[in-house]
């Protein structure tokens, strides 16, 4: 038998389908973040809401018709930390600096949140970035 979702587990839920699925929606930020919200991933840290919704919004449009799929999310015993795996699908639109050939992509990624105040806080992040740009290194077949 599942628990029912954390609160964290909430949050995250919708800041996935609402920021990186269409319809993006990117004031959910405001909702569901604190004002110091911290995305740290491996380029440096994305400090702010305003900075982060910039952010979300570049990324989001080097990838058309991206999805992302949360495969698995669980959340710490004191309620402070919630990991996700997930996966990302859509085409390139020039995704890591490739070229923009629409060619279709997928890469997967780990990412550990914390909560705050009922509010996601700051986002360390791993994806699978280095397998994808070997892979749009090659040529379009």
């Amino acid at each position: 038998m599942q628990s029912p979702p954390t609160r964290g587990e909430e949050l995250l839920s919708e800041l996935w389908a609402k920021v990186y699925n269409p319809p993006q929606d990117l004031d959910a930020i405001d909702r569901l973040c604190t004002e110091d919200f911290i995305l740290s991933n491996p380029d440096g840290d994305v400090v702010g809401r305003v900075a982060f919704k910039e952010w979300a919004r570049t990324f989001s449009s080097k990838i058309r018709d991206m999805r992302l799929t949360s495969l698995d999310m669980f959340t710490s015993a004191d309620g402070t930390r919630v990991v996700s795996r997930w996966v990302v699908t859509g085409y390139n639109r020039g995704v890591l600096g490739s070229s923009p050939d629409d060619r279709p992509i997928r890469f997967s990624g780990i990412a550990v949140w914390e909560v705050r105040d009922g509010k996601l806080a700051h986002n360390w992040v791993e994806r699978s970035a280095y397998e994808l740009s070997r892979e749009l290194a090659q040529p379009v077949t």
